[in-house]
């Protein structure tokens, strides 16, 4: 996929022109046919993306704001263009949020969750939900905008780069046994208010819900890790599932094996308490199993100084074929993963 550069709003709206196909160069020597569509998530495409979504036009996607409206149309054109369907009815991607259900924050607005779907070819009604939040916090008195690239504009890309992936499989005739929802939710910054809007109203039973695969922050490198930056932070594999903390470690050291799985923040006596932090702990709430894909904080984090130039875009497309690996493998295996430490 090819984006040019955006330099009106009204060019904005219409910046979904995405290519149907980028496997024709793909190395398959391997065989693995994960591998295939795994290495269709590219570092140039990543940035592409990014330098859209977490630019100075989308205001910094505060909840329920005109910027926060443009990123949600953009996620939702993307979608369109790549023809992965939605799954709630023809042409609408989007969940609404009501203003009321933002108890506590003052003037609160309307906002909405951004789904896409593919459908399983054989176990249709197990579905895997791949998120990221949509929504930064906005901008200051004097104008200046908080672009939120790392977070969650980081997360929020890799979805997309991950979605034409599973689309392209699906294209050749080898999509997910499984199905896939990508979810991406508004509100987090605000207390989490979008994956908590989805677990109350979710468009699947949660009883049918396989895992979460939550994705919040991958473009950066913790400074306590600036001599080892080939990692990734994964927080609660284990917490509910022992079967999904052995996939994920499998399938690390098959295909991810020149980065280290750091579970640092995992430890339950971590003041940071990170696994309460991020979207995936609604669905935890509900016991099913979740990964948490996190680079760590900055001093960046939440500053009008997380913008797009800073991001490792090489070591985010590692970080995010990872995750897509992860959940190729949920997707396909014989069984389902299940949540074994209830």
């Amino acid at each position: 996929m090819k984006y040019l550069a955006f330099l009106t709003i009204a060019v904005l709206m219409n910046a979904c022109n995405a290519t149907k196909t980028k496997t024709n160069d793909v190395d398959t020597a391997s065989g693995d046919v994960s591998v295939k569509y795994a290495n269709t998530i590219r570092a140039k495409d990543l940035k592409e993306h990014l330098y859209v979504y977490a630019g100075d036009a989308m205001e910094g996607r505060m909840t329920g704001s005109k910027g926060q409206k443009l990123a949600t149309e953009y996620l939702r054109n993307y979608y369109q263009d790549l023809e992965i369907p939605s799954p709630i009815e023809e042409l609408n991607y989007y969940q609404p949020v009501p203003a009321s259900y933002f108890k506590r924050v003052k003037d609160a607005k309307d906002s909405e969750n951004v789904v896409a779907f593919i459908k399983g070819s054989e176990f249709p009604d197990e579905v895997i939900v791949l998120s990221a939040h949509l929504d930064h916090v906005g901008m200051d008195d004097d104008g200046n905008v908080f672009n939120g690239a790392d977070d969650d504009g980081s997360g929020t890309v890799a979805l997309l780069e991950m979605a034409e992936a599973f689309r392209q499989a699906v294209v050749d005739g080898k999509g997910p046994k499984r199905s896939i929802l990508f979810l991406h939710v508004t509100g987090e910054e605000l207390g989490l208010y979008g994956s908590a809007y989805y677990a109350e109203n979710p468009i699947f039973p949660l009883a049918n819900t396989v895992v979460n695969l939550n994705t919040d922050m991958i473009g950066r490198i913790d400074p306590d890790k600036a001599e080892t930056p080939n990692y990734i932070y994964l927080i609660g594999s284990d917490k509910l599932s022992q079967e999904l903390h052995d996939v994920s470690e499998e399938v690390a050291a098959k295909y991810s094996s020149d980065l280290e799985i750091d579970y640092t923040y995992n430890d339950e006596n971590d003041p940071n308490r990170f696994y309460y932090r991020s979207d995936h702990y609604n669905f935890a709430k509900n016991n099913i199993p979740v990964i948490f894909y996190f680079n760590g904080v900055h001093a960046d984090y939440h500053k009008i100084s997380d913008t797009p130039d800073k991001i490792e875009y090489e070591l985010m497309e590692k970080r995010t074929r990872l995750i897509f690996h992860t959940a190729w493998e949920i997707a396909n295996r014989e069984g389902r993963i299940t949540a074994d430490k209830l």
